[in-house]
């Protein structure tokens, strides 16, 4: 005689307990994660994709010899006679002065300080060139 059971044994779960701990869980995260940096500066950092649209055609190019005795020597168009600093801009407006959106390129070494750079920049803000800071990619 076989004895047979009144109740059977149901083998699912409710999924609402679930769904109620993953929508806590998001909850923690967004309200932890908006905490972490309270103190942060509010910067508008540029932004790059590895390319640029805009086609440099002269570069000024900035050396440190600051160890061999000298200054800081600049080079137009990677030309190895060095340029001095107050002939730099007469260079860039007799080089740029027929391109329609004239744009300059600056290599610099690590160990240039910024504000040789920025001196370059003022020369492009002075004559409305754009600039464009080469890198090197990591």
């Amino acid at each position: 005689m076989a004895i047979k059971r009144k109740t059977k044994v149901s083998a699912e779960f409710s999924m609402s307990s679930m769904t109620d701990i993953v929508f806590l869980l998001l909850i923690f995260f967004l309200v932890t994660s908006t905490l972490i940096n309270p103190n942060a500066l509010k910067l508008l950092l540029p932004k790059s994709t590895g390319q640029v649209s805009a086609k440099a055609t002269v570069s000024v190019s900035v050396k440190d010899n600051r160890d061999s005795g000298g200054s800081f020597t600049y080079h137009i168009n990677g030309d190895m006679t060095p340029v001095r600093f107050d002939q730099i801009e007469g260079e860039l407006n007799q080089l740029l002065m027929t391109e329609e959106d004239p744009t300059f390129s600056i290599f610099s070494d690590e160990t240039v300080p910024i504000g040789e750079i920025v001196q370059i920049m003022n020369i492009a803000k002075r004559n409305h060139y754009k600039v464009i800071l080469a890198t090197s990619p990591e």
